[in-house]
């Protein structure tokens, strides 16, 4: 369903923020992010002559990350095509200091450090998290590829399925609305780790 109609109105501000996630040759997998800022009317700015005109950039940024299996950053590139001020390109440079750091909890606030305040660029960390999320899609075959592997490993070894459900918890559990321990996804897909209603029912 789509959003309510909305009130008369005019655009003023545009952001475009395109994330694609690639798995090279090599084994290893990029994310590029890039965020575009335009205004539909003029504006007054001394570090570009005066002025930006309309859909001109304000912001064009690119950020691209190279991760191994597990989503350790192996590589980090950012770039300022337009920023609003003459200053701006050298917030990319900075990036590099992601190498090293790993997706997963706690990954923006370790970014922050490295990156944050005057040693980054606001649009390009708030790239981050969409980074990070676009990752975990981009690697998601992949993973269900291992798990895939290990749940015939452990089959293999004669266990039954439930005793090979009960090898680890998803580490999507209770991230979001859908994965809720009480819901109806994880009753399907993890029943051993459900704790809806008829859960408590059977205790």
């Amino acid at each position: 369903m789509p959003l309510s109609p909305p009130t008369d109105r005019h655009l003023t501000h545009l952001r475009d923020i395109a994330l694609r996630g690639y798995e090279r040759a090599d084994g290893l997998f990029d994310i590029e992010a890039h965020i575009r800022d335009t205004k539909t009317m003029g504006l007054a700015n001394p570090d570009h002559g005066g002025w930006i005109a309309p859909g001109e950039p304000l912001h064009d940024m690119w950020l691209r990350i190279t991760l191994d299996g597990e989503m350790t950053i192996l590589a980090c590139e950012a770039v300022t095509e337009h920023g609003p001020f003459t200053t701006c390109p050298g917030g990319a440079q900075h990036f590099g200091r992601l190498v090293g750091l790993t997706i997963k909890a706690g990954f923006l606030r370790e970014a922050n450090a490295r990156v944050g305040g005057t040693l980054g660029c606001t649009h390009l960390r708030e790239l981050l998290q969409q980074v990070g999320t676009t990752a975990f899609q981009t690697m998601w075959p992949v993973r269900m590829r291992r798990a895939e592997e290990r749940r015939r490993q452990l089959a293999g070894q004669g266990l039954t399925e439930a005793e090979i459900a009960r090898d680890g918890s998803p580490g999507l559990l209770n991230t979001c609305h859908a994965y809720a321990d009480t819901g109806e996804t994880v009753k399907r897909r993890w029943p051993h780790l459900y704790r809806g209603p008829e859960a408590a029912g059977t205790g």
